[in-house]
């Protein structure tokens, strides 16, 4: 008997926006000890070039004393048969000397590592995919541009602030991508740190630029003029904003000549476009996806909270609970969610992570045009497949599952598919039930929702939470369907495991009313 479980890592920065993008915690990890290494070896670099100018400065400050006394009675000092004899040794000599160690390069370790290591560096597309991740997270826990420029967010261990350049480009990002309503937001937190007198190399006049035609294409025209006005008392020969300015002209004096329609159109589309704040990937439950992230959503009611308890759970008789029984509380009603606390002890997560980390790859889902699994842009978990012969920890884990949920486990899935019938393939019936382990704690996000009743979970190391997908009819209970919220600060670790239909025909018979 195989038995297979699925390890998730979802990460921040995450993190969440490209598929070349660095998702994976190792991969992160890799690359603060690269820039760690070429930090020394700068350093070397600075030290050789310091030593190099020090004896530079010593010949100087020698020939200076010199040159000094010499040229106060050049004849008499030259006068002197050892003054003569130095005097042409240096020359022909020692300024040789003096010119190779100038032009001594002593960059060649510091270049070598770097050329070395410039292979494993991120590229433009990562760049932009971690830019694409931060507007994400911005929108997901509802954050303005101060907070995440000032470093703010709850539960960061190491503070990091935007200069400038980073709001800038930002702003350049989502301007790329037609999202003029996040390129406002931080061109216009650039704007204020300028105003606030940060030093930088981004000047107003690029900034206003920007941030002036954004504010157009939301069809502000007010405040777009304003800007443009500001932006040409900064730099009056600016072409493009001259240009800019006459069209904005020319727009209003039509709208004051009786063209309402175009500035009511105008006006209702900019509120439309505040609002959603026009994401790519807009999804119709995203707002009620995002306040389940931000632990806004639907509230139980008294009367149903009261039927919600903490109890010891034998596994039905099981044996290996009888005197160890498992903690088990309920985390929701319909559907019933069940939390197990303390199921999976740190030194099972480590094994768990130290097999699943070599061979974590970019998670897919199914593609509602093409019926084929691709990888989602809005998506930035890695996942792999571990197989219960591989390691005694894994069946173990494996057989737990099956003794606390009565289920039988040997029909689980076998095999990452790659196929839209997979399920089929697998001959084992559609996925009854999931259970899901928390295998570390987060620092802020990373719930998992269930956006039909307004559920949401939230990771706690060492737990796991366990539902039925089906009914016990076979109908499927769309209640269930559920999404991972994106990690705010630090990173996610959970561990799936899908059981499936066939199999558990005794273990959990079917009902002749569809929704039972």
């Amino acid at each position: 008997m195989i038995w297979y479980i699925l390890i998730v890592g979802i990460l921040l920065p995450q993190s969440l926006a490209h598929p070349g993008f660095f998702t994976s915690i190792g991969q992160m990890t890799d690359l603060i000890h690269t820039e760690k290494d070429l930090v020394t070896s700068l350093k070397d670099y600075i030290k050789a070039e310091e030593d190099k100018l020090e004896q530079i400065k010593k010949w100087a400050e020698k020939l200076d004393r010199l040159t000094s006394t010499a040229t106060k009675d050049p004849e008499g000092f030259v006068g002197h048969p050892v003054n003569a004899f130095k005097l042409m040794k240096r020359l022909n000599t020692e300024w040789s000397e003096l010119e190779n160690l100038v032009l001594k390069d002593t960059s060649d370790g510091f270049i070598s590592n770097l050329t070395i290591q410039r292979q494993y560096f991120p590229n433009d597309e990562d760049q932009v995919g971690a830019a694409k991740a931060l507007l994400r997270l911005q929108d997901t826990y509802n954050l303005d541009t101060d907070t995440i420029s000032k470093g703010n967010l709850p539960g960061v261990k190491h503070k990091s602030f935007l200069t400038v350049e980073d709001c800038f480009e930002l702003g350049k990002v989502a301007y790329t991508e037609a999202d003029y309503y996040h390129t406002e937001l931080w061109m216009e937190q650039a704007l204020r740190q300028l105003d606030e007198g940060e030093v930088s190399t981004i000047d107003k006049v690029s900034v206003l630029d920007y941030l002036s035609y954004a504010v157009y294409q939301q069809g502000d025209l007010d405040k777009a003029l304003l800007l443009t006005k500001k932006l040409l008392e900064l730099d009056p020969e600016h072409q493009r904003a001259n240009g800019n300015l006459k069209y904005f002209e020319y727009i209003m004096a039509k709208e004051k000549d009786g063209n309402k329609s175009a500035s009511d159109d105008q006006s209702d589309r900019k509120t439309t476009l505040k609002k959603k704040g026009v994401a790519v990937d807009y999804l119709p439950e995203r707002q009620k996806y995002e306040m389940l992230c931000r632990g806004e959503g639907i509230k139980m009611t008294p009367r149903r909270q009261k039927k919600l308890f903490c109890r010891y759970h034998d596994g039905n008789r099981n044996p290996k609970f009888i005197l160890a029984p498992a903690k088990q509380e309920d985390e929701w009603d319909k559907p019933r969610i069940i939390r197990f606390h303390d199921i999976i002890s740190d030194a099972e997560i480590e094994i768990v992570k130290d097999l699943a980390k070599p061979r974590l790859s970019r998670a897919t889902v199914h593609d509602p045009e093409t019926g084929k699994l691709t990888t989602a842009q809005y998506r930035v978990s890695k996942s792999a497949w571990l197989s219960g012969y591989e390691n005694p920890v894994v069946s173990r884990i494996n057989m737990r599952i099956q003794d606390l949920t009565g289920l039988d486990v040997s029909t689980a899935e076998e095999l990452q598919k790659d196929e839209p019938d997979a399920f089929k393939e697998l001959g084992t019936g559609n996925r009854i039930a999931t259970w899901l382990f928390y295998m570390s704690d987060v620092s802020a996000g990373g719930a998992t929702v269930f956006p039909e009743v307004g559920a949401s979970v939230w990771p706690k190391k060492g737990t796991a939470v366990f539902w039925y997908n089906l009914f016990a009819s076979g109908e499927g209970d769309y209640s269930t369907r559920h999404a991972a919220c994106p990690v705010l600060v630090g990173n996610k670790w959970v561990s799936n495991k899908w059981l499936h239909e066939r199999g558990q025909e005794f273990r959990r018979p079917c009902t002749l009313s569809e929704l039972e």
